[in-house]
């Protein structure tokens, strides 16, 4: 177990991440300052008769995306077959030499030259993407992943942001321009071939791998593989769609400043300033909101924002007098445009909230043995959709529509497309739901929940005080459960389809229906088989009077033939809260009972092995959790 830290920014202190962060801080950057540069000089100092200016982002654009759906599958073998070190500092030094002869190309301004370059960085990037990924979860914890991934997706797009602002600057210096421009990428590359050396060992995942060279055959196998892991292959097509939202607002806010906005050079970077901004915020976010865990629930949480604040840019834009080209200080200065502004900030932060959780779901939920091949089949399907962006967009705005009309369409889509991908995968609305119910309805604390095993098979044995027990209880894990839970809980409206999305187990008294006794077993069998949680109330039902009831038998019945772990949980102060019952009557009668946000707990103990596990053992174990610390 690594040392614990406080919070993200700790790990910029620590070797196994430092090193890494700044590594591929270094280049992105420096792929962003190389290409503003070039975008810059072939649009506005140099006349090339084969490259109207009107063309040269798309194609500069276009050429840096295609290696990643040439290489992608290739880059992830390497990443899984060697040690991610080595490569990552082979990488390096195939951007310096890219550099040098970018350097070349700038001082001679031989075009032809820096659009080889901008190919070949797409091919440093692809070979890099798999490796950044797949690195993390080698160096950090389960609980320090949601973190790390908020340090290096802030990490990029303000390395993003700032190598966009210094090589506008740059080249625009006249008569240096284009010297200063080579001179910077070269000493950004040689920064980065040095921190690269710094960066720790991360031994080889799958060594024994044989190489596929053919990208096309190995493009389609690893994306089989891909879909192997229903929920990974579902989450990498909700990556992909960010990307597809993203890339259509940070494509058209040239055009979105100039032809709406009525703003000059200066208001369109300020716009890429705030998304950059808003997209580290969310990210950084993350770690916060989720208590140092993987925490999914916050995916629908940033879907929801990210189309809410669509929406509203499309309402604060369309509006807007026309006027001639404002300059920065003209534009800030009418109030308007502030909730143009305010919109965008808070829909790229809804976007980080909903990419690093999927990031580190990814990572989490991978084998390690092919986690980089998965990463790869994700930079090909980012790549697919950013392209299949541009296309949709541009067919738009050529059929007529505004690009507030374009961003309208593409927040109503997110919202249709977040819903369908949650009514796929259940697992992201449901622990969204628990979420809002721990963070929003109770003030919920968890202790002890370093105990809930983040792998392997185990069974949870908790105490049942209401009717939400089973809810709080996905909150504090970081993994599924599965639950056995009273048949009768699925007969309610909305508990019961909450229960059954999340595949609970239904089970009845041997005396009263011994078929379902019988078959709840049996699947609670299966789960522990396929190494995942069981969740079990041993006492049988909701306490009437908020004591511990006896507990029966059937977790004793289960480790006959499943000898694993039980780990003894406890809520606490959730008793005489709106969803238990109250002196013995019925529970959800009167809201508010307790007042709003009421403090209720949650206690996870040591796990006992199955050998020490009996029901009295368990019941005391549980008591003694139940009581105030």
């Amino acid at each position: 177990m690594h040392d614990p830290h406080p919070n993200q920014f700790a790990l910029l202190a620590q070797r196994r991440f430092a090193p890494f962060f700044w590594t591929q801080f270094l280049g992105a950057a420096n792929d962003n300052l190389f290409k503003f540069a070039f975008t810059v000089l072939v649009t506005y100092q140099l006349q090339v008769a084969w490259m109207p200016p009107a063309l040269a982002g798309l194609i500069i654009g276009a050429l840096f995306i295609l290696p990643f759906l040439l290489f992608s599958a290739t880059s992830g073998q390497l990443a899984d077959k060697y040690d991610k070190t080595v490569l990552i500092r082979f990488v390096k030094w195939l951007e310096l030499a890219i550099m040098a002869l970018a350097a070349w190309g700038f001082v001679t301004q031989n075009v032809p030259a820096l659009l080889g370059c901008v190919f070949l960085l797409g091919v440093h990037s692809t070979l890099f993407g798999p490796v950044k990924f797949a690195y993390l979860p080698q160096h950090l914890d389960e609980r320090e992943l949601t973190g790390g991934n908020g340090m290096i997706e802030m990490g990029t797009f303000v390395a993003i942001l700032l190598g966009n602002v210094v090589g506008g600057l740059l080249i625009a210096m006249p008569g240096v321009g284009p010297t200063a421009v080579a001179v910077s990428c070269l000493a950004l590359a040689a920064v980065g071939r040095a921190t690269a050396q710094f960066v720790p060992a991360s031994p080889a995942t799958d060594p024994a791998l044989r190489i596929n060279w053919n990208p096309v055959s190995e493009t389609w196998r690893n994306l089989k593989l891909a879909h192997g892991n229903i929920v990974v292959f579902r989450s990498l097509l909700g990556i992909s769609w960010m990307w597809f939202f993203g890339a259509v607002f940070l494509a058209n806010f040239p055009a979105f400043a100039k032809d709406v906005l009525h703003g000059n050079e200066q208001v369109a970077s300020l716009l890429l300033v705030v998304f950059s901004i808003g997209i580290g915020t969310g990210s950084l976010l993350c770690e916060t909101l989720s208590r140092r865990h993987v925490e999914i629930g916050l995916v629908p949480l940033g879907a929801i924002g990210m189309s809410v604040f669509a929406v509203d840019l499309y309402f604060a834009s369309r509006a807007l007098p026309p006027a001639d080209a404002q300059t920065l200080a003209v534009f800030l200065a009418q109030p308007a445009h502030w909730r143009v502004l305010a919109d965008l900030a808070l829909l790229s932060l809804f976007a980080g909230l909903y990419s690093v959780p999927m990031y580190a779901l990814i990572q989490l939920r991978s084998q390690p043995t092919h986690r980089a091949r998965i990463i790869a089949a994700n930079n090909i399907l980012n790549a697919l959709f950013m392209i299949a962006s541009s296309l949709i967009a541009g067919t738009m705005l050529k059929s007529g529509f505004t690009v507030p009309q374009v961003f309208l369409a593409v927040g109503l889509a997110n919202a249709v497309v977040a819903g369908y991908i949650f009514l796929l995968v259940p697992e992201y609305l449901l622990r969204f739901i628990s979420f809002v119910l721990s963070r929003v309805v109770y003030r919920f604390r968890v202790v002890g929940d370093e105990h809930i095993p983040a792998e392997g098979a185990a069974i949870l044995v908790c105490n049942h005080v209401s009717f939400v027990d089973a809810v709080l209880l996905m909150a504090a894990s970081p993994r599924p459960i599965r639950f056995v839970m009273d048949r009768s809980i699925f007969a309610m409206p909305v508990l019961g389809t909450l229960f059954r999305l999340a595949k609970a187990i239904p089970i009845a008294s041997r005396d009263t229906d011994p078929a379902t006794y019988e078959a709840a077993f049996v699947q609670a069998g299966r789960v522990l088989d396929d190494g995942d949680l069981l969740c079990i109330f041993p006492e049988g039902s909701l306490t009437r009077d908020g004591t511990l009831q006896p507990f029966k038998g059937g977790v004793m019945k289960i480790l006959q033939d499943h000898p694993v772990p039980v780990v003894p949980i406890a809520l606490t102060n959730l008793w005489g809260s709106f969803f238990s019952r109250v002196d013995g009557g019925k529970a959800m009668v009167r809201p508010f009972r307790r007042g709003l946000f009421s403090h209720v707990g949650l206690a996870a103990g040591p796990a006992l092995t199955p050998g020490e596990t009996t029901l009295d053992t368990m019941r005391e174990r549980v008591a003694g959790l139940m009581q105030p610390a």
